[in-house]
């Protein structure tokens, strides 16, 4: 399943909610050298009960605006 993610970076706290574009996830790192994508990912991962190799940033790796493909398990 593809999920629209907006990414806010240096937050306080990590939560993710919901919104009717799709995610709205906030991470507690700065956006510097892939360290925010990789905690999107673990924090994705931890809220959809995923492996961290399931999910993968398919567009906007660079942006705060990202989609995001979650694959089931085999």
């Amino acid at each position: 399943m593809q999920v629209k993610v907006k990414v806010i970076t240096n937050a306080k706290k990590e939560k993710i909610e919901e919104t009717q574009d799709g995610l709205k996830v906030y991470i507690t790192v700065p956006a510097i050298a892939g360290r925010a994508n990789k905690k999107l990912i673990e924090v994705l991962a931890e809220h959809f009960k995923a492996k961290k190799y399931n999910i993968e940033i398919v567009a906007g790796e660079k942006a705060r605006k990202k989609i995001v493909e979650i694959r089931e398990a085999h």
